[in-house]
């Protein structure tokens, strides 16, 4: 059986496909038609139906969660690895015009949730954000990804760490993103494809170097750090499951309980 899988070209994905991907270990007689996407194109791919397996932003599971349902692996989830409100260093006037990378982003939802006075957010993609706002096409940019990593090089500074401020307000870990498949799979499909999921992302934890090639060949940023620095925030045991905090804290976002996979 062949499944159409759409993921993100970012470190945290590709190190946890790689192993399933690549021939690392049995997938049991699945075969994967990869497609590699930005996060909110991968959105839209999901609203449209195109994927059975694909990543999402969590924010998006409340337009999806009548044909897709959540895996408990493959998601990104954390604490401390939000995104990041910036603006061009020493400016000081007023953001009123703010770049973001998605409409159905988790990091849009963040900007509507907690800064709910700045109406005016216009999507881009996520790579183009920090030069655009370095450039004063916006007073502020929402950065994911690498981005977050490098934008003081672009002489950027942090105005809000997003996800700082959404663990204050609810004491949970903040889900980025995660693993959706259809439901119209047969359910034992999608218990294969999390648990295969959750087996590549052992492999991977246990031959982090494995990967490096084929995480070089997608990523935006090569610089090892950088790279290294990626994969240690977005990639974590709430990636192996989702378990009951990890359910919660969908749940806190989306105000839905019923989009696992069940």
């Amino acid at each position: 059986m062949t499944l159409r899988l759409r993921i993100s070209p970012c470190p945290n994905d590709t190190f946890m496909f790689d192993a399933l991907l690549n021939g690392r270990i049995d997938t049991g007689g699945l075969h994967f038609d990869v497609e590699y996407r930005d996060i909110e194109a991968l959105n839209r791919g999901v609203q449209a139906g195109e994927a059975d397996v694909s990543k999402i932003s969590c924010a998006v599971l409340p337009a999806v969660a009548d044909r897709y349902a959540l895996l408990d692996s493959g998601a990104a989830l954390g604490r401390g690895n939000g995104p990041l409100l910036v603006r061009r260093a020493g400016d000081r006037s007023p953001i009123r015009r703010v770049a973001v990378p998605g409409v159905h982003t988790t990091a849009n939802a963040l900007m509507m949730r907690l800064f709910p006075r700045i109406t005016e957010r216009t999507p881009l993609l996520f790579s183009q954000i920090a030069a655009a706002v370095e450039r004063g096409d916006f007073d502020a940019g929402v950065l994911i990804h690498e981005g977050r990593f490098v934008y003081r090089q672009r002489q950027l500074e942090l105005v809000a760490d997003l996800g700082q401020l959404w663990e204050r307000t609810t004491a949970l870990p903040l889900p980025l993103g995660g693993i959706a498949a259809k439901r119209s799979l047969p359910e034992a499909v999608r218990r294969q494809v999390e648990t295969l999921i959750r087996q590549s992302i052992e492999y991977a934890f246990a031959h982090p170097e494995a990967s490096r090639a084929y995480i070089k060949e997608h990523a935006q940023e090569l610089d090892d750090a950088v790279i290294d620095a990626h994969i240690a925030l977005f990639v974590n045991d709430y990636s192996l499951s989702l378990g009951d905090e990890g359910r919660r804290a969908v749940e806190a976002l989306t105000g839905i309980a019923c989009a696992f996979n069940s």
